[in-house]
């Protein structure tokens, strides 16, 4: 999806402040919405993908304006309302129509993080490609969720590992089930991506999963 979300590389948003010995909550709400948001996930109306679709989706204004967790607050609401879980009356009320029993119990959640929720998977498809070799990343523009970043598309980098298979973002955050695909790091060149400024020295790596990806003739 091509939305504000998608910063990587654009210009104009100012300064990136670098904020040293950053906690990791910055106030007492923001480790609450982390809590909240890993609560309501137990209901299993959802997975990771679709949550953070569910974030991508927010109006350019909202998005802007919210800070880190405030956009997982409004991507969370967006959710709840969508699976009945919580009503519109509900929300702007602060009433509940109904009491339901939570599937997460507050002794549980330490076990539940640390077995967290693996995404490799076994597949019969040989993986198509192997270390050392070139690729370009396809010039995809998808209406849903991918994590195949706009700067990168279209440009040419060499994969320096190979994950095994894993699910497929792209298809398991819009309900059409975890298409498990291989999984590669990919490096690619400052200068491949930002042009002739960029530092010869730099480069950025990004997992990349086999979809986004085809043979380099370069």
């Amino acid at each position: 999806m091509n939305g504000i979300h998608d910063m990587g590389g654009m210009h104009g948003f100012g300064p990136i402040p670098i904020e040293h010995d950053e906690p990791v909550f910055h106030t007492e709400w923001e480790a609450k919405a982390m809590a909240l948001t890993i609560a309501m996930a137990a209901w299993r109306k959802w997975n990771l993908d679709r949550s953070r679709f569910a974030r991508e989706q927010l109006s350019t204004f909202d998005y802007m304006q919210f800070t880190y967790y405030e956009r997982w607050i409004g991507g969370l609401v967006n959710l709840m309302v969508e699976t009945d879980l919580v009503s519109v009356d509900e929300l702007e009320s602060g009433e509940p129509s109904k009491i339901m029993e939570p599937p997460l119990k507050g002794g549980d959640v330490a076990d539940m993080l640390a077995r967290g929720g693996p995404v490799n998977r076994v597949i019969d498809a040989a993986a198509e490609f192997v270390v050392g070799d070139t690729v370009t990343a396809l010039n995809l523009n998808p209406s849903g969720h991918t994590r195949l970043p706009r700067y990168a598309r279209g440009k040419v980098g060499e994969v320096i590992a190979h994950h095994g298979a894993h699910v497929l973002p792209d298809s398991n955050a819009v309900g059409d089930g975890e298409a498990p695909t291989h999984l590669y790091s990919v490096r690619f060149s400052a200068r491949e991506l930002w042009g002739a400024s960029a530092s010869p020295r730099d480069s950025v790596t990004l997992d990349l999963w086999e979809s986004y990806l085809e043979a380099s003739n370069g």
